[in-house]
């Protein structure tokens, strides 16, 4: 930590909406507090974007984008350039920007924290900065009257809704191969969260891309984001978040205009243990899956699957290493878990805890809130947990590992598929021949083997079923930002 140095009260630079790179306030003039969910108390009052906002937004965008704009003739190579200066500024910045998003998410500053999601976010513009003149087609062997080739086009104006729990670099996620790919870019933060996306802005201003090409309005679901998904004029929404969002979204950019949509939602992932195992290496590793980033991590390995053979020594090994994770003072390099997002979420969490008491699950640690200042919950590990009850089915978003007993492969695959999600999935054995079948027969968009969030910016992430439409990250994230256009010429059977 000794490279890093957190700023414990950064100053909040950027609080107005950033429109055509230009800092302004809303239209109708709201703001909206935004709190640190480790003191309860607000840090600053932020330009609370709706519909006139995003239509702004949308105007600057289309002016950005069109035929013949500095943005459209913009050599592709040339827009790399710009990614690479925008990495670079990140870089530069992250004590700043690891600070900011500690005092608005209260995750820990930590290189597991804030600094580590930072220093993400510089890697996964780096890799879509390389792609940018990448991006091509095809020639394509048909009928000899003819010659046919494809053009990789973008789709144009991207409406982007960002979530709270990773919020720097779920901006980036969606930024970054939006840009590589020649689109233009109208960014909502989540409302707990906009402080970094809007620094963001600046650097992005500051990096030089043109006026317009990456707008951001922070607001609220039901108007800013709601404008966004209905708007006729903005070509592709793509949204993280929870699937009963994400099914509004989806109904929206139908209804509207049939948006290309990508939705990165919820999951209720699997993490199967077989008895072939080192305890000491895996019970830490299947712990961290599910509570990693205080429990908020759609891909969060909350389901441990574990074979009857080593069950209750992996139950009191867990227990024990839970009792040791360190809670509180995000700023304290020895912290792991900061608080939950807010008292909604806090209170929701507790409310899936107490439904896991009363259902006949046991609690062998945690079940509470940790202190009364601040949005803390214990970590809490959960044995004799079965199917049906609900902390098996429902994505808690919390700090809650449910341990469950398995006898067969076969069952646990079954039991691991029976579920509307399929975001992660993760299994641990010797076996190599264990480990491929789970893995190919698993519904998930990810499967790790011997590891959990092995999640890097060159492989896509996604999910099956109700985890989502379409992959981020890698060469297949950018499959959702380009049209693809065929061009057929004839060619003269004879020479004139």
């Amino acid at each position: 930590m000794e490279n890093f140095t957190p700023i414990k009260n950064p100053e909040i630079k950027y609080k107005q909406l950033f429109i055509n790179n230009e800092w302004v306030d809303s239209v109708s003039g709201k703001t909206f507090p935004v709190i640190n969910p480790a003191t309860a108390q607000k840090v600053a009052e932020i330009a609370e974007g709706d519909k006139a906002d995003v239509d702004k937004a949308v105007e600057a965008a289309k002016k950005a984008f069109a035929l013949g704009s500095p943005w459209r003739t913009m050599d592709a190579s040339q827009r790399g350039e710009l990614l690479y200066k925008l990495a670079a500024l990140i870089e530069r910045d992250v004590n700043y920007i690891a600070s900011l998003e500690t005092i608005d998410n209260g995750k820990a500053f930590a290189f597991h924290g804030s600094v580590g999601d930072t220093f993400f976010s510089v890697m996964t513009m780096k890799y879509y900065a390389g792609w940018a003149d990448k991006i091509h087609g095809k020639t394509i062997p048909i009928n000899g009257k003819f010659f046919s080739y494809t053009r990789h086009e973008p789709v144009g104006i991207c409406g982007q809704i960002i979530p709270w729990n990773y919020p720097l670099t779920m901006a980036v996620w969606k930024i970054a191969p939006a840009l590589a790919a020649g689109n233009v870019v109208v960014l909502k933060p989540a409302e707990q969260t906009p402080l970094t996306a809007l620094y963001l802005g600046a650097l992005i201003k500051e990096a030089g891309f043109p006026p317009g090409v990456v707008n951001i309005i922070p607001g609220y679901g039901p108007t800013c984001g709601a404008a966004i998904s209905n708007h006729p004029d903005i070509n592709k929404v793509a949204f993280t978040g929870s699937t009963e969002v994400g099914q509004i979204i989806m109904q929206a950019a139908g209804a509207s205009n049939i948006k290309r949509t990508t939705l990165e939602l919820g999951g209720k992932s699997p993490c199967v243990i077989f008895d072939d195992v080192d305890l000491d290496e895996v019970v830490p590793q299947a712990q961290e899956a599910c509570m990693t980033n205080m429990g908020q991590c759609c891909v969060a390995g909350t389901r441990t699957f574990v074979h009857e053979n080593i069950y209750d020594e992996f139950v009191a090994k867990s227990r024990e290493l839970a009792k040791k994770r360190t809670i509180g003072d995000p700023w304290d390099p020895t912290t792991k878990n900061g608080p939950q997002i807010d008292d909604e979420q806090m209170n929701k969490i507790l409310g899936l805890i107490e439904k896991g008491k009363k259902q006949g699950a046991k609690v062998e640690v945690g079940g509470e809130r940790h202190g009364n200042v601040g949005y803390f919950i214990k970590p809490t590990v959960f044995s004799n947990v079965t199917d049906d009850m609900c902390i098996a089915q429902e994505e808690i978003f919390g700090p809650v590992q449910q341990i469950m007993k398995f006898k067969t492969m076969d069952e646990v695959i079954e039991r691991a598929n029976a579920t509307s999600y399929g975001l992660g999935a993760a299994i641990f054995t010797k076996d190599i021949n264990k480990a491929l079948k789970f893995a190919h027969s698993v519904l998930a968009g990810t499967c790790w083997i011997n590891c959990y969030n092995a999640v890097t910016p060159q492989g896509p992430f996604g999910g099956f079923k109700m985890s989502g439409l379409g992959r981020e990250l890698g060469e297949y994230g950018l499959q959702n930002y380009v049209e693809v256009k065929n061009v057929v010429i004839s060619v003269p059977e004879k020479n004139s």
